[in-house]
């Protein structure tokens, strides 16, 4: 397996899983804690507008993903809490009108967008060293903000309600959360791609959870754990020549399933042992 790192995009993969995992696991965290999965799915989704637009300006499609995600993450938590219009409605809105706009920039741009097919399914093993500084970047301030509102993030995660009447701006720190969680669909996107995200957002951290109920060690087991599944779907798409997105989810879906069946067995097994008794 060592001799696999002899190439340059082996290497660039393997450092892109690693700071995917990074942010994978902190805010992973948040979206299983808070149960807000459709939101990140929105978010995800939308962003799609954000590369049409960088396909059209000639510019690298994740800098377009940014400003873009950040705009859709800010979108529907505005509408969701400033407004009478349901939460479902506008990740639906917003879901639908940002897949319109890429798809209406591809269509407006010259030629062929070659390699569109990445960002939808995510292509790990064509990462270039160009897009590791921007994600390295982006997961440094994913850190920083997290570290910075630490205590406030677990105050509303836990109990949103009793944070405000202590005086916390639950809003501002659900909207922070919300563009943290666009930032971290950025990193992800040449990893498993738009359409996957969500489930390495959240397979990890649900994971963790069975493990523990601290905040901080779900976040530590969902990195590992997000690391792994990259990690081995990696070494697996290129034993066998796979797409590697496909892969990572898969590996991930079936460690989940397991965890869960195993879970749900050592309860049935407990629960005769102590009838026995």
């Amino acid at each position: 397996m060592i001799e696999i790192f002899q190439y340059e995009f082996m290497r660039n993969a393997v450092a892109a899983a690693l700071f995917a995992s990074l942010a994978c696991g902190i805010i992973g965290t948040y979206v299983v804690v808070r149960r807000i999965g459709f939101i990140s799915g929105g978010i995800a989704h939308a962003a799609f507008g954000g590369i049409g637009i960088g396909y059209y300006l000639g510019v690298n499609p994740l800098l377009g993903l940014i400003p873009f995600s950040l705009f859709s993450a800010l979108g529907i938590g505005l509408l969701s809490k400033k407004t009478k219009v349901a939460e479902d409605t506008a990740i639906g809105a917003f879901w639908a009108a940002g897949m319109a706009v890429g798809i209406l920039f591809i269509g407006l741009s010259p030629g062929y967008a070659p390699d569109l097919f990445s960002y939808l399914f995510g292509s790990i093993l064509t990462v270039p060293r160009s897009d590791l500084f921007i994600i390295a970047g982006l997961d440094l301030c994913i850190f920083l903000v997290v570290f910075t509102f630490y205590k406030e993030f677990l105050a509303i995660s836990f109990d949103e309600e009793y944070a405000e009447v202590s005086g916390v701006r639950t809003t501002l720190l659900y909207l922070l959360q919300l563009c943290l969680i666009a930032l971290t669909v950025v990193v992800l996107v040449r990893v498993v791609g738009i359409v996957m995200v969500v489930a390495l957002l959240t397979i990890p951290p649900a994971i963790a959870r069975n493990f523990s109920r601290n905040l901080f060690v779900m976040m530590l087991l969902s990195c590992f754990l997000c690391a792994l599944f990259t990690f081995a779907g990696l070494w697996l798409s290129y034993v066998l020549d796979i797409s590697s997105g496909a892969v990572i989810i898969l590996v991930s879906a079936g460690v989940f399933l397991a965890v869960l069946a195993a879970r749900r067995v050592s309860t049935m097994l407990l629960v005769r042992y102590n009838q026995s008794r």
